[in-house]
């Protein structure tokens, strides 16, 4: 399979500013518009499916990793594409960036269902299920916390999975956003964990580890998550 990574940025012309706060919003909606945009690259008939993987970089820039080439779009520059086909041995190191919407299955009243594998475990403190003041105003401390222990084991169980190891692992951030399409009350809203990722890894399985960056890591991909970004380590990283 022929894989294509691209790097992209919208036009920096007046007609694009124009639609800056549609395209490129910032806040809760920002996921939603980024989406239908990345789709302007690659919708070139009604019923596509979804072939890419993509995420969001700031300030109107994108990398995208697809199985075909992005076609040209009015809003963006023309796209820095190459072919994605790295030369991978059992026993490289990388270095990675990754943005996951990380979950794990669970078991509730005899039913299956996926959480959030941060909020998995901020459950399950003490006093979280009907939380006070007290536990409230911990939450924040927690959190970050926990997402480093939820993202280490989640990273270590992909990789188990996915032909490689994690050596060293940062958790650069960790937010909770509202599903696109269900923006409104707080109270029943649908949302989803992102985790920001850096660090380094080892490749235990090439033939394996490929065909996984390919598909992606997590859920949520629509959304700009499961795309890992992969370079050669250096000495000492």
């Amino acid at each position: 399979m022929t894989l294509y990574l691209s790097r992209l940025r919208l036009k920096r012309d007046p007609r694009t500013e124009a639609l800056k706060a549609l395209i490129d919003p910032e806040g809760p909606g920002a996921l939603d518009a980024h989406h239908r945009l990345i789709w302007t690259l690659f919708a070139d008939h009604p019923d596509r499916r979804r072939d890419f993987l993509w995420r969001a970089d700031g300030r109107g820039r994108f990398y995208a990793l697809s199985v075909r080439p992005p076609a040209p779009a009015p809003l963006f520059e023309s796209p820095d594409v190459k072919e994605f086909a790295p030369d991978l041995a059992r026993g490289d190191r990388l270095s990675f960036v990754l943005r996951a919407n990380a979950t794990k299955a669970l078991k509730r009243e005899g039913r299956g269902e996926r959480a959030d594998v941060v909020m998995a475990l901020l459950h399950k403190l003490p006093g979280q299920q009907a939380p006070g003041r007290e536990a409230r105003s911990q939450r924040p401390e927690q959190r970050m916390d926990l997402a480093r222990r939820a993202a280490q084991d989640w990273l270590a169980a992909q990789g188990a999975r996915d032909g490689f190891s994690v050596e060293a692992l940062e958790v650069q951030d960790y937010s909770v956003t509202a599903l696109p399409g269900h923006l409104g009350r707080r109270r029943g809203q649908p949302q989803f964990g992102i985790l920001d990722l850096s660090g380094t890894l080892g490749v235990t399985d090439p033939g394996v580890f490929l065909p996984a960056l390919a598909r992606g890591f997590g859920r949520a991909k629509a959304f700009g998550c499961g795309l890992m970004l992969i370079r050669r380590a250096g000495p000492g990283s």
